[in-house]
């Protein structure tokens, strides 16, 4: 039987998922290098991610633990766009998303030593034309760093230019929650 949950994240919103789930777990970061082949489909990545995550952190969790890792990426143009090394990538960034339809992907990896499920699932964001000065005051003011795609939705630019979100609002954030909540409540019944 599963007694704890393990999140393998540092991400504040995946903790914040969580907690609004109303799982008890604890939080344990894995050093997985986040790097993928350069042939991987675009569409795969967020799972071959979250599944090295998760390999990192198996060895290390206690018996009767399930461990939840995730990943997200967004695409546009067939490109990705992870998290931004500084303010200049971030508002480059921005300005492709721009006027445009994108992806996210997060791919999320559940599962404990006897037994694992991987999988992913897409959102797709479409967002306002943004203005040089729109997009530098959110770069400046939220310093999206951390965030792939170089935004938050749940950030200004979410309230702000989101035109339409199809699909779920939780795995921009970072986790598919009804999913995620759909597999973790069959070990707590």
């Amino acid at each position: 039987m599963i007694t704890r949950c393990i999140l393998g994240s540092q991400s504040p919103r995946r903790k914040q998922l969580m907690e609004t789930m109303g799982f008890p777990f604890e939080v344990m970061v894995s050093d997985a290098e986040e790097d993928f082949p350069a042939s991987m489909p675009v569409r795969e990545v967020a799972c071959f991610v979250a599944t090295k995550k998760a390999k990192v952190l198996l060895p290390l969790i206690p018996d009767r633990s399930v461990l939840v890792t995730a990943d997200s990426t967004v695409i546009c143009g067939g490109k990705i766009y992870n998290k931004p090394e500084n303010r200049e990538e971030a508002i480059q960034m921005l300005t492709d998303l721009s006027g445009k339809e994108h992806e996210v992907v997060t791919g999320v990896w559940i599962g404990h030593h006897k037994e694992e499920i991987s999988f992913s699932e897409s959102t797709f964001v479409t967002f306002a034309e943004l203005s040089t000065e729109e997009t530098e005051f959110y770069v400046d003011n939220f310093k999206p760093y951390d965030k792939a795609g170089a935004y938050g939705i749940q950030d200004w630019i979410g309230t702000t230019s989101v035109i339409s979100i199809k699909g779920s609002y939780t795995n921009v954030m970072g986790l598919p929650t009804h999913a995620v909540y759909n597999i973790l409540k069959k070990y707590f019944k």
